[in-house]
């Protein structure tokens, strides 16, 4: 996957993206398929191109401090996820991707989407390498296409960053984007 990652690393970042799909699968009821393309060590936040974005903040709770990573999604698929959690019927969904003002309701449902994503990263991190870290859900932000994610990082420090292909439903293809920071345990 990439020279300069460690298989942990790798694993890591597979194991997180593997669950954060099955979990939301399971909930929405719908399936969220995940293709990791690529596993890299690099020392600024990527952006997601093309289209606004919405960035799932996480936190990674370890030995006392906090470390902050995100995963990245296109709003019209934070969306479709977000309306599936609310048993949005298929074709209610579809007029809803467009969207580009988003209501309180499906901002909260997005809340709730990262809540699942950080308990899934959560749940993959005990799973896959034992790594003893918390991961928890620090809300959801909209990000302008090509524009870098914010979140608490001092530009330049390592980031492990997961490329992955990603489909929810029928719709099409998609780029996703996985941001972890530099984390104690995992074996580079």
């Amino acid at each position: 996957m990439s020279a300069d990652c460690s298989d942990a690393e790798v694993q890591l970042v597979e194991e997180i993206l593997l669950r954060v799909a099955s979990d939301i699968s399971m909930i929405t009821d719908r399936e969220f398929v995940v293709n990791v393309q690529s596993v890299e060590r690099e020392n600024a936040r990527p952006a997601g191109k093309g289209r606004v974005h919405i960035s799932f903040r996480l936190g990674f709770e370890q030995e006392g401090g906090v470390r902050h990573g995100c995963m990245i999604i296109p709003l019209a698929d934070a969306i479709s996820l977000a309306c599936y959690l609310m048993m949005v019927p298929d074709d209610g969904v579809k007029g809803k991707r467009s969207l580009k003002d988003i209501d309180d309701t499906i901002k909260d449902a997005m809340l709730e989407v990262g809540n699942f994503i950080g308990g899934a990263a959560d749940a993959a991190m005990r799973e896959a390498i034992g790594v003893s870290a918390k991961v928890r859900s620090e809300g959801c932000q909209g990000v302008r296409s090509s524009v870098r994610p914010a979140l608490i990082y001092n530009e330049g420090d390592p980031l492990l960053v997961g490329r992955a292909k990603s489909v929810i439903h029928e719709y099409p293809e998609f780029d996703l984007l996985l941001l972890l920071p530099e984390l104690e345990g995992i074996a580079t």
